[in-house]
């Protein structure tokens, strides 16, 4: 639980600790020397049952790097939203106004949090007398024609002994990169994104906006482990979906204890305010995966209550994980004798001499050792594949974490082999090389041309025929009534009275 949190449950929470199986899979603490032990994780995408019906407030991932181009600051990014539908309107995709998203900052290894820093969202409209999120073509975020837009605060924290110390806004009224509605609506999306990167103090830099969802991997999983017999693989799940994204870059001294102690853990929490005003935490999230596929459905929503400081007493799911059981119900591949000290030796306090910090309490964090620079060709198994720079230390946006994953459970770190995958091993989409690094959301308009149609005004102009009145000529006195920008060919629409009236687009609709 976030510590400032108020709320009538109580400070304390009922936490299941996560560890081994496909969520979050263990690196062995023999084999320091050449720092080989591989991570296990993946992502939390409607994970509980209580947050899949509220998924403005369901983190569905955690990110953190050492920024690849920048390699004094480190990256955080946290998602929300899971499957988002580019074409989803017309009520497009926007954060909670409330919520507090909290990406929280432990630098000394005691489970608790010493920086927070808190989103918080506002909405705006400019014209409420109109259905559509956006009235005509967006070619900048302060558009009169983007008529829902959303701004942030972001409030830096300081905590010790999850009290607060100190408390200072460094982001006021910063816009947020909007729904990528479609071609015809917004014809450059990547100067939008670009309008939403926001320059802080100190050299750092904030970006909240739609985004395409990072994660890869083939979620039918969950169909008796890719079918019961490995025939579902190779499909990408979360192709074509986005995610609402707040990504964060700081000077990484400003989140480390210490030159001498570069270790920090991450996780990011949502509250959302209850019926008495005080915010109550509702998800949690640090390394992926972890409350999707190894907690037990009495405790997922717990979890996402709970704090990382309390982790330690669920230890009976890490060293008794289900997921080995099912693989080898499934298909006969014998799971490793339990119990699994070696996934808990490492996932839950980092792995020695690599990302452990001293005096670690354990606990569910994503730990990044930022004294390791980046590499100019990451290995999308990261540590598992002798690069120290990827998962788990940290995680990136390109690191395979469910093939890394599966072969961890079946016992990679223990002497059992294997190669075991998803046959899913990138991203569709390209990354980018610079901050955000994420890439461009999916567009609404990412479908086929209607049948017959070349593009251009074609369709606009169709639309405009069909809906013409009996008897009716191309008047310019007859009235526009709305305009169709989710359809992004502007096409012309009206209900009211049984009537409709139209005349061709000679700008914007509104």
């Amino acid at each position: 639980m976030t510590p400032i949190s108020r709320s009538g449950t109580g400070r304390k929470g009922l936490a299941t600790l996560i560890c081994g199986a496909l969520a979050a899979g263990g690196l062995a603490a023999a084999g320091v020397a050449t720092l080989e032990p591989g991570a296990a994780s993946a992502s939390s995408h409607r994970e509980a049952p209580l947050i899949s019906g509220t998924p403005q407030y369901d983190n569905t991932d955690v990110y953190a790097f050492v920024s690849p181009d920048h390699p004094d600051t480190t990256t955080i990014v946290a998602n929300w939203i899971p499957f988002e539908e580019p074409a989803g309107g017309p009520n497009f995709f926007t954060f909670a106004e409330d919520a507090q998203y909290d990406l929280h900052i432990d630098n000394n290894g005691d489970a608790q949090g010493e920086l927070l820093f808190r989103y918080t969202f506002k909405t705006h409209t400019k014209n409420n007398k109109t259905f559509l999120y956006n009235t005509g073509p967006v070619t900048s975020l302060d558009d009169p024609d983007l008529n829902i837009t959303q701004t942030y605060d972001i409030d830096l924290i300081k905590l010790r002994n999850q009290k607060v110390t100190h408390s200072t806004k460094i982001a006021d009224d910063v816009p947020v990169a909007p729904s990528n509605v479609g071609k015809a609506s917004m014809p450059d999306y990547s100067t939008l994104r670009k309008q939403a990167i926001h320059k802080l103090t100190n050299g750092a830099k904030t970006f909240a906006g739609q985004a395409d969802d990072p994660f890869f991997l083939d979620l039918r999983v969950f169909d008796l482990l890719y079918g019961g017999n490995l025939s579902e693989v190779g499909r990408d799940t979360l192709k074509g979906y986005n995610v609402n994204s707040i990504a964060l870059q700081v000077p990484t001294d400003m989140i480390t204890e210490s030159s001498d102690q570069p270790i920090v853990g991450i996780w990011s929490t949502t509250q959302r305010k209850n019926a008495q005003g005080y915010y109550t935490q509702v998800s949690r999230l640090g390394n992926p995966l972890v409350n999707e596929v190894v907690n037990p459905l009495k405790d997922k929503d717990k979890f996402n209550a709970s704090a990382p400081w309390d982790d330690a007493q669920f230890l009976k799911n890490v060293t008794n994980p289900e997921l080995p059981k099912l693989i080898e119900a499934i298909y006969k591949i014998k799971a490793p004798a339990e119990p699994r000290n070696d996934l808990v030796d490492v996932f839950l306090k980092g792995v020695k001499g690599l990302n452990q910090p001293p005096k670690v309490r354990p606990a569910e964090e994503l730990r990044l050792n930022t004294s390791i620079k980046p590499t100019a060709s990451p290995k999308r198994l990261g540590v598992l594949d002798g690069d120290n720079a990827g998962f788990p230390n940290g995680r990136r946006l390109s690191d395979d974490v469910i093939d890394a994953s599966l072969q961890v459970v079946e016992g990679e770190l223990v002497g059992s082999k294997n190669d075991l995958g998803d046959a899913v091993d990138k991203n569709d989409k390209k990354f980018g090389k610079s901050f955000p690094y994420l890439a461009n959301p999916t567009a609404g308009s990412r479908g086929a041309l209607a049948k017959g149609v070349s593009g251009g005004n074609d369709v606009r102009n169709q639309l405009g025929d069909a809906l013409q009145p009996a008897g009716a000529g191309t008047s310019d006195d007859t009235t526009l009534i709305a305009a169709s920008a989710g359809a992004g060919a502007i096409g012309i629409l009206l209900i009211g009275g049984g009537l409709m009236w139209w005349r061709r687009m000679r700008g914007r609709a509104y």
